[in-house]
């Protein structure tokens, strides 16, 4: 079942493992057969306790065996109880069995569409979250804290579920065997799962802080790995090691605190309930005594009250287990709860060349604060080539992710369209289509690990290898393809790190071009290719027949001369607007921004 399927959650944020629990909604045939296989379970164990209680009393009232005429020994009923007493057990086995089965199942899916809907959401989120969390705190919310809640919903089976029937079925045959021997046991196990429950909330603190100090330590694992060149050019590895071991040093700490607490508070509610055996003991030998009981009833009574000690046990295992999940639970839910602001319209975008239109646009950075663009606006005409250049940190890139809605505007509006189209707000158009029509190709070139022929056709599914070559060829990088030992069937390192970094943006704007998006940004996209090779190019791309609209984010005077306009980035809007020639020689900003001296434009 898709994410998208799983049923409404409780809307209460207090409640996290709750709302898990909620996701079994999504399956009640197999979580109610679960529950029905639970019961069936504890209701075996409650006849087994009770017939061997009876047989124990035949066996003491000398029943068991019996004495014939002649002097033979009859063993007949010693042996029909042998045969149900093992019956009972055979057919206890094979629901356990069953039950074992139909609960780890419950709890695979349950993790799976968990799993899921965090991913489903991750992908859905604005970019700006993206900047402000660590990849390893979100792969870790995806795996490490989404395992602890199947953990906790296994022990919700066994120690949740199932207690809770063990103890309505032992304390209900000790009080039919007499009321007093069932209600002191009950008021001693409510007594030691209140302290259970107060001890909860401290283990929750212990795990936010365990998980807070395993986050630290998975980010310093992916940045390590990423970051590895960095780290070896500038001869980083003992000071990067020393950190890290610092970093596992805290966790193992954190851990052993809340391992500590929960081992040393577990043994007081146990003893508790143990109490209750006592109870038994020195009560049901009175009852006997006045012959209210019989010695098989006390028999199975004592072997219940040391059943219910081993559950609290488990109960308090179990409690660990669900403190940890619901700080994990919580950090889940606090993600899943973001809301993911980009909310896509129903609109569609007429056929036809697209421009697009800024109107007064104000965007903060990411996290709230200062706006990095403010009352910025200007027009491109379809088919226009304009460059937009600004200083670093101007908030280029930020307008560039506008366009397509990867990014929403906190003040203004962002419209496509043309003056013959009508120009349409992109608020309110369709996400999938509206980016299938928009592209943006950031500086940072990504490619997946997988053969080249995949990564290209992630554009375009359905594209021919003629295609391919085309989009190759355009972006020159059919030459890299060629010598790549099994051609387009060649599969890329992590982040195609088997490449450089002109190779890698080469073949992005190739996956690029297969979109065919009818306005598409080069976000500072050629940065790292030669001047001859962007060149060629821009040249080609602009040589295809001018209905594709491009917007060059540039910060290289080789960039902007393949533009028809430039516009100047400044103080968060459009401070101006025109051609090469215009702005060399009215703006100096302009000129020190693409290093070019002196008023009459010399180099």
């Amino acid at each position: 079942m898709s994410a998208a399927t799983i049923a409404p959650i409780l809307p209460v944020t207090r409640y996290p493992l709750l709302r898990c629990l909620a996701i079994y909604r999504s399956m009640p045939l197999l979580s109610g057969a679960t529950v029905l296989l639970f019961v069936l379970v504890n209701a075996a164990l409650v006849c087994q306790q009770w017939l061997l209680g009876q047989a124990v009393h035949d066996v003491t009232a000398g029943r068991a065996v019996l004495r014939l005429a002649d002097g033979t020994l009859d063993h007949a009923p010693a042996l029909r109880w042998l045969l149900l007493l093992g019956g009972v057990a055979l057919a206890r086995a094979l629901m356990l069995y069953a039950v074992a089965l139909a609960s780890q199942q419950c709890n695979q899916r349950l993790l799976t569409q968990l799993r899921a809907r965090i991913f489903s959401h991750i992908q859905q989120l604005q970019l700006a979250y993206h900047w402000r969390q660590g990849m390893g705190e979100l792969v870790n919310r995806t795996t490490r804290d989404a395992d602890k809640v199947r953990d906790a919903m296994i022990t919700f089976w066994r120690q949740g579920v199932d207690t809770l029937l063990v103890l309505v079925a032992v304390l209900g045959l000790l009080c039919w065997y007499h009321p007093a021997l069932g209600l002191v046991p009950l008021l001693l196990c409510m007594a030691a799962l209140a302290l259970l429950l107060r001890q909860a909330g401290h283990l929750v603190r212990l795990d936010r802080a365990t998980g807070a100090a395993y986050d630290r330590v998975s980010q310093d694992i992916a940045e390590g790995v990423t970051g590895v060149r960095v780290i070896k050019s500038f001869v980083l590895e003992q000071q990067r090691s020393t950190r890290f071991a610092g970093e596992v040093a805290l966790f193992a700490r954190q851990a052993r605190a809340a391992l500590a607490y929960a081992s040393s508070r577990v043994p007081l509610p146990q003893a508790v309930v143990a109490m209750g055996h006592v109870w038994i003991m020195l009560y049901g030998a009175l009852l006997v005594e006045r012959g209210q009981l019989n010695l098989g009833q006390l028999t199975a009574a004592l072997l219940l009250a040391t059943m219910l000690v081993f559950r609290l046990e488990g109960v308090g295992r179990a409690m660990q287990a669900w403190s940890d999940a619901r700080a994990s639970a919580g950090r889940i839910w606090e993600l899943l709860d973001t809301p993911l602001a980009l909310a896509g319209g129903a609109g569609q975008l007429p056929p036809g060349p697209l421009g697009c239109r800024l109107a007064r646009v104000a965007l903060a950075a990411p996290g709230g604060g200062k706006l990095i663009l403010d009352d910025c606006s200007f027009t491109i005409a379809p088919g226009e080539t304009v460059a937009l250049v600004g200083a670093t940190g101007a908030g280029k890139s930020m307008l560039a992710h506008l366009l397509p809605r990867l990014l929403q505007p906190d003040g203004g509006s962002v419209h496509l369209g043309s003056d013959a189209m009508g120009w349409h707000d992109a608020a309110g158009l369709d996400l999938p289509a509206l980016r299938r029509r928009v592209h943006v190709l950031p500086q940072e070139s990504f490619l997946f690990s997988d053969t080249v022929a995949a990564n290209l056709r992630m554009a375009a599914p359905e594209a021919s290898d003629a295609e391919l070559r085309r989009a190759l060829q355009l972006a020159s990088a059919g030459e890299i393809v060629a010598g790549l030992e099994h051609g387009m069937q060649t599969r890329l390192g992590e982040r195609g790190t088997t490449l450089s970094g002109g190779q890698r943006q080469r073949l992005c704007l190739a996956r690029a071009l297969l979109a065919a998006p009818d306005l598409l940004v080069l976000d500072d996209a050629t940065s790292a290719l030669d001047a001859v090779t962007e060149r060629r190019i821009l040249g080609a791309l602009r040589g295809e027949g001018g209905a594709r609209t491009m917007l060059l984010v540039a910060s290289k005077l080789s960039t902007v001369l393949h533009a028809d306009r430039v516009l100047l980035l400044e103080g968060g809007r459009i401070a101006a607007a025109g051609t090469h020639a215009q702005l060399l020689a009215s703006q100096p900003a302009y000129r020190e921004l693409l290093g070019i001296a002196g008023e009459g434009g010399h180099e």
